[in-house]
């Protein structure tokens, strides 16, 4: 798949572009927000995510994209896009949250209408290449263990089982146990 990636850089104002056969990761726009608002709200994707509360308050998705559009030391956020370049087409959301020295924790959530299509594997494949290609060592996902489509996701894109943990499940109010996966990407920053 990785022939298949073009990335963009965006000249040190955010993430890269990276543009897969079905898909643009770009960065968020405050247009992003409407879209965002309705798909968190939805208690399906809240409820298989740690950090969506639900109901998902107003206003929330409007900041949440202000902080994503700032230069940030620690998110790279990216919008998951079927759309042509003057449209809307986001679909989801997926976001690197730089750990210790070269290492990353990546999130992600598509919207309900999208789940089973394969784009969360293509976005999160196209992260990881991404990842690998712009020299991080090693990317780092948590998730809930009853989310077995994204458990389906990180082992398909090279992620390893690595253990068990527990997180605050913003929509379950409540502690979750989670699985945890690493992906050896193969070199340090």
């Amino acid at each position: 798949m990785s022939d298949d990636i073009r990335t963009t850089s965006l000249a040190g104002l955010g993430p890269s572009e990276i543009v897969t056969p079905r898909l643009r990761l770009r960065p968020l726009r405050r247009r992003d927000a409407a879209l965002i608002s309705l798909y968190a709200s939805d208690r399906r994707v809240a409820w298989m995510t740690a950090t969506i509360p639900h109901p998902y308050p107003p206003g929330q998705a409007d900041a949440f994209v202000e902080r994503a559009m700032l230069p940030s030391a620690k998110d790279i956020v990216w919008a998951i896009d079927a759309g042509a370049d003057d449209e809307n087409g986001l679909l989801g959301v997926v976001r690197l949250t730089r750990g210790a020295g070269d290492e990353a924790e990546i999130n992600y959530w598509l919207a309900p209408a999208f789940w089973g299509t394969g784009l969360a594997s293509e976005a999160v494949e196209a992260v990881v290449n991404w990842a690998r290609a712009t020299g991080w060592h090693a990317l780092n996902a948590e998730v809930i263990q009853d989310n077995t489509a994204s458990v389906r996701v990180l082992t398909r894109a090279g992620f390893e089982y690595t253990g068990e943990g527990e997180v605050h499940g913003l929509a379950r109010m409540a502690m979750v146990p989670t699985f945890r996966y690493r992906h050896l990407l193969g070199h340090g920053k």
